[in-house]
Formats: structure tokens, sequence, C-alpha cells
């Protein structure tokens, strides 16, 4: 999926991050799709993960999952993201079996998802690199506040955002874990991975 290609980080913090989405074909399987994509969330709902969003209902539903689930339509694109392994397996396993012929594609390091393919008896249909970014990338912010920002395909977690609450995590107004849920927010698809954010920003607050 284009729009998660872009996060950043090394081998070992890149193998906490996995996206997963069930996309309808337009014009060939999307009509009626609905309950499909509704079981989709109801399956991977079992395996934990960090994040599930639909983005044509933004965040009105984000800590609602019912709400959520009811408001799926024909046309949505339902996400769902995990921090481990084992959860990425487990519902890429009761995906398979439940064969709901949508396209299931997976954000996260190749060779670790097609790990996962192979263990379920699949072979992975393709794959996407981001080519990084060109230009004048002294204007960028520092890696850290890339590998936050970048964790929002859509570019809606501002990096001003991201820079006051690290500043409010420092004055101990929040915590790590309450700073990376004020980050999730704005990601209105459900991409945003916010134990990895977490993660970094308590990089971030010991570094000073």
């Amino acid at each position: 999926m284009t729009n998660t290609l872009h996060r950043r980080g090394s081998v070992e913090e890149l193998s906490h991050d996995f996206v997963m989405f069930a996309i309808p074909a337009r014009g060939i399987n999307d009509a009626g799709c609905r309950p499909k994509l509704q079981q989709f969330i109801r399956l991977v709902l079992r395996h934990g993960p960090v994040n599930l969003g639909d983005a044509r209902q933004g965040q009105r539903h984000s800590d609602d999952f019912e709400k959520l689930i009811a408001g799926l339509t024909d046309k949505s694109i339902a996400t769902a993201t995990f921090d481990n392994r084992e959860a990425l397996l487990a519902a890429l396993r009761e995906v398979q079996a439940a064969d709901l012929g949508i396209s299931i594609n997976v954000t996260g390091l190749i060779d670790t998802v097609d790990g996962c393919c192979r263990e379920i008896g699949r072979r992975r249909h393709g794959v996407e690199h981001s080519l990084g970014i060109k230009g004048a990338t002294d204007r960028l912010p520092n890696r850290n506040v890339l590998a936050v920002g970048t964790l929002c395909g859509h570019g809606m977690v501002s990096f001003n955002l991201i820079q006051r609450v690290l500043q409010l995590i420092k004055l101990n107004k929040l915590s790590p874990a309450e700073g990376a849920e004020m980050l999730r927010r704005p990601c209105v698809c459900g991409a945003f991975n916010p134990e990895r954010a977490r993660e970094i920003l308590e990089q971030m607050r010991t570094l000073g």
C-alpha cells in the first residue's frame, strides 16, 4: 500500500510495525463487499491490533469499534495495525481461512511478511518499495520526528504537533503513551502505530 511505504527505522524497529489492509477492487468485487470488510475487522480484532481504521470514516469511530464496523461501506478500505509478527501471522491465518475474496495487502519488512505468507501456504503477489525522499532533505526534521510522522502515510500528523508533544513530555505534562495517543488521532486511516510512536517518543525524551 503506497501510503505506508515511507515508514522509517532500523530493521529491529520495523520488526514491530505491520499494517494490513482489506481492499476491494473498484468495479470488480466492491459491490456488496461491506459484510466482508466487516468480517475482516471482526477477525483481526481477535489478535490485538494497536490501531484500526477506515479512511472514509476518519476518526469519528476510532475508539468505538462497533461503530467503526457499522460505518463500513462497499467503498471502505479496512485497516489494522499490529506491533508484533505473531499477531500479524495469526490474523493472516484467520483472514485466509475466511476466504473473503478481496485483496489483502501488508506493509512491513519484506522477509518477515514473506515468511508469514509462506507459513500460511500463500505466495506474495508482489512487492512495492519507497525510493526515499529526494531534493532539499536538509529542510526535513530529524530522523526521529520523521519516523513518527511517516507512521501516518497521508501526512496528517504534523511535524510541529510531534515537536509540541515531545515538549510536553519533557515537561512531564504528558507520558510517552499519552503523547502517542494524541498523535494517533489525526491519522484517519488507522495505519498509525501508537506503540512504535511511544517507543520513539521515549527515546527522544531520553536523548534530551
